[in-house]
């Protein structure tokens, strides 16, 4: 996740994780520029849409949209949006077959508010887990993959149930029966090296075919909840610490975090945190 420009050697602040309860919501704001959220300006540049505008008629043309620079025609062709987790605090331990897709939402980005939900996951280890966000977009523009990595941590009434070894996904338009079952991948395409799904041709409303987090690769909207192992959980979480629960009693309803996601095309490889 931008191991290429050194981004990966500059983690979060201790502590400062993504709290993911255990089904329940987390929202996040998907802009442009930090500028357009709450974690600027006191958030008085903050609009309905990623680049701090409320865009009114936005997707009637029927033309790419280019401000904001969201890779989709309307709402309706956003390609979906992804969180994946991998149960490691660790970023150099994360690698494509211990990072699951827990969380779909179907036609984004499109506004700057987005709610995920979540399954029942397990607890994460002492320093918290790896999350990623993940966007394939579908035309408009290059065909990029989107990646941000976070620290995490999951809150709440957790599984006891470990998450199965994610198989790459399949593209299984119009025939579910041949889509990947159970814990999937993150999608890794038109990379030089690693890639774990090839297509060709066109799909069914005839536009060349583009893998995303959506029905076309067998990922339902909303949480993934066929993503267990059958193991369960070999240790309960650790207690938390005075300070910890001190800080998470401080925290708002929603988790925001910014999720920048115009110039950011990346590949899991050599991650370093």
């Amino acid at each position: 996740m931008h191991h290429v420009n050194n981004c990966d050697q500059f983690p979060p602040s201790p502590g400062d994780l993504l709290q993911l309860p255990a089904k329940g919501v987390f929202t996040v704001e998907h802009a442009a520029n930090r500028a357009f959220t709450t974690l600027s300006f006191d958030g008085n540049n903050i609009a309905t849409y990623p680049d701090g505008q409320d865009h009114p008629g936005l997707g009637d043309s029927g033309d790419c949209i280019s401000e904001p620079n969201i890779h989709t025609t309307n709402e309706s062709m956003a390609a979906g949006t992804a969180f994946a987790i991998s149960y490691t605090s660790n970023l150099s331990e994360v690698q494509p077959d211990n990072l699951v897709v827990f969380s779909v939402l179907y036609n984004t980005p499109w506004r700057r508010l987005a709610t995920y939900s979540v399954p029942q996951l397990p607890p994460c280890p002492v320093g918290g887990c790896i999350c990623v966000w993940g966007w394939v977009p579908n035309g408009c523009g290059e065909p990029n993959m989107y990646m941000q990595p976070l620290r995490c941590n999951v809150t709440g009434r957790t599984g006891t149930t470990n998450l199965a070894k994610p198989n790459p996904p399949a593209w299984c338009e119009g025939d579910t029966s041949t889509c990947t079952k159970g814990a999937k991948q993150m999608i890794y395409w038109n990379q030089q090296e690693g890639n774990n799904i090839v297509v060709s041709g066109t799909d069914n409303s005839g536009m060349n075919k583009s893998p995303g987090y959506n029905m076309k690769l067998g990922f339902t909207n909303g949480p993934q909840n066929d993503i267990f192992g059958g193991t369960n959980v070999t240790a309960p979480p650790p207690s938390p610490s005075r300070s910890s629960v001190s800080r998470e009693l401080r925290k708002p309803a929603y988790q925001y975090i910014v999720l920048r996601f115009l110039f950011m095309a990346t590949l899991i490889v050599g991650l370093s945190w």
